[in-house]
């Protein structure tokens, strides 16, 4: 055997047995169901939002409730946040179809003292509602329609917070 061919020979051996010994222990848990601790944890995984219907008068505004619920052990910072560096939570509605945002309002958040941060925070946990108060221009076509949304959040636990996301919602709007 030449020594080309034993260090091929030797080189194939080392990688057969490289990957022999890489692969994974055959699993008892059926494939089918994901372990819990195995789910990755995302800021929009863990925040819910919900808007209810809203009626308005061509050339006038009225309110929309915006219902975030924010799984238990979670929270996400209160708009305004306790300082600047942290992402508030910031609802966003652009003008669609003749409706416009005059204001959005932000209820005061709860203040939580964390292990991470040298002073309580203002959070928002568990339900909390937003405001935004629409407006429907004269000439608005009326009837119903979806008004896009979009709500920005970032969520945390006890320990660390997770990056920020967003959460697409809808708001349905009737104009009389």
């Amino acid at each position: 055997m030449t020594p080309l061919n034993r260090l091929l020979l030797s080189s194939l051996l080392i990688s057969f047995l490289n990957t022999a010994c890489s692969q994974p222990a055959p699993s008892s848990t059926p494939a089918s169901s994901p372990s819990p601790v195995a789910q990755k944890v995302t800021s929009e995984s863990v925040v819910k939002v919900v808007a209810q219907p809203v009626e308005i008068q061509a050339g006038g505004s009225a309110d929309a409730q915006v219902r975030l619920t924010i799984q238990n052990g979670f929270h996400v910072n209160a708009n305004p946040p306790t300082f600047p560096y942290l992402k508030a939570t910031v609802l966003e509605i652009p003008n669609a179809d003749g409706v416009s945002v005059g204001f959005i309002t932000y209820p005061k958040g709860m203040e939580k003292k964390f292990v991470f941060a040298e002073k309580a925070l203002a959070v928002y946990e568990g339900e909390t509602d937003l405001k935004a108060t629409l407006k429907a221009d004269r000439s608005a076509t009326k009837g119903a329609r979806s008004v896009g949304a979009h709500l920005r959040i970032q969520a945390c636990d006890e320990q660390v917070c997770y990056p920020p996301g967003t959460l697409e919602l809808t708001i349905p709007v009737k104009v009389n």
